[in-house]
């Protein structure tokens, strides 16, 4: 079931120094490595410092959750996005997204240099985190791609690349592999169905698409690895891509979907109620992203406590675990709070698990 009881999504805010190596590195200077090495030991030592029992490398060889991916995966490039993000006040930001111009392949490996230094830098489990499948189709979903006829034959060859990473990953010791589903998120929101909708597509079956995907990626996967899906609204600077809660997904999307367990965000108003957890099935885990890293404010462990609570409502406390609601930095800007904030809203978490389970 749920391995830990506080999670950490992936992504963690970059350091200066390492932000600068990577304006050098893009500017001729070839001396990036070393300084992501220096970065991600200091992160490894923050993560355990607050307890946590499994940490990741902080994503910091990465400029986006899904840049390496893409860089490192025969046929993707990268466009503009149809979507944008936006905040409370209305503001708006574009983006950029993967782009199928040619048939996909695997390579090279693509995550397992970032596992094998956090196994040799860490006394904590290693998690490593992946983009899912959805990721190199939705935020194009009007023009994809220009090498398949259709998205099934596109998802089975991306497919075998998850399933070679994932493979290499389980030989070389790593137990527990996060993907990260942001498109089912956004098509749980209202205004982005009907966006989908006129644009001639069927949210609901991109719905079953995705989760097809999933399933596609992970197939296959060793007996003692645990995956997990967290999905997640849009993380960018403190801004987000959707609104609204589970609700018309949650059926399809619990039950369908062949991993261990979710991580699931529920850290404001926008992500809805905990009423469709009662679809997640009783094999299966659920990890309740309650402390925001959009925001420096910090949670009250009380109020956390309770909410927890309401969730057991749905599923079993047993099967329940606590997290923030995404990583702390998707890109490389990061969101708006500094390492202190983040160092306290992990160790909340921690506290807040061990005071719930022990």
């Amino acid at each position: 079931m749920l391995a830990f009881r506080a999670d950490a999504i992936g992504s963690l805010l970059r350091p200066k120094k390492l932000r600068e190596a990577f304006r050098r590195y893009s500017q001729g200077d070839p001396q990036l490595g070393a300084a992501q090495d220096e970065a991600i030991r200091d992160a490894l030592r923050l993560q355990e410092e607050c307890g946590l029992g499994v940490v990741t490398d902080g994503e910091f060889r990465r400029i986006s959750y899904w840049e390496k991916f893409v860089r490192l995966t025969r046929g993707l490039e990268v466009r503009d996005a149809v979507f944008t993000f936006h905040d409370a006040e209305g503001h708006e930001s574009k983006f950029t997204a993967p782009y199928a111009s040619g048939k996909v392949s695997r390579a090279e490996p693509i995550t397992l240099d970032e596992f094998d230094f956090v196994r040799r830098n860490a006394r904590a489990t290693a998690k490593v985190t992946m983009p899912a499948p959805s990721t190199m189709h939705f935020y194009r979903f009007t023009d994809w791609g220009s090498a398949y006829r259709d998205p099934q034959a596109f998802f089975a060859d991306l497919g075998r690349v998850y399933q070679a990473e994932i493979a290499d990953l389980a030989r070389a010791g790593c137990r527990y592999v996060q993907l990260d589903e942001v498109a089912v998120a956004i098509l749980c929101d209202p205004a982005a169905r009907e966006k989908v909708k006129a644009a001639g597509e069927d949210p609901d079956r991109l719905v079953d698409l995705y989760i097809d995907a999933i399933n596609e990626a992970v197939k296959g996967r060793p007996a003692g690895m645990q995956v997990g899906v967290h999905v997640c609204r849009g993380n960018y600077k403190g801004m987000y891509l959707s609104e609204g809660g589970y609700d018309s997904v949650a059926e399809r999307f619990f039950g369908r979907t062949h991993v261990d367990h979710f991580l699931l965000e529920f850290d404001t108003p926008r992500a809805g109620g905990f009423a469709p957890l009662r679809f997640v099935p009783k094999d299966k885990g659920v990890v309740l992203g309650l402390v925001s890293s959009k925001t420096p404010e910090l949670e009250k462990i009380d109020r956390l406590k309770m909410r927890v609570q309401e969730a057991a409502r749905y599923v079993d406390l047993a099967r329940l675990a606590i997290s923030p609601q995404c990583g702390f930095a998707s890109t490389m800007g990061g969101n708006p709070l500094t390492e202190a904030d983040e160092r306290a809203k992990l160790r909340l978490c921690v506290d807040t698990a061990h005071s719930i389970w022990g």
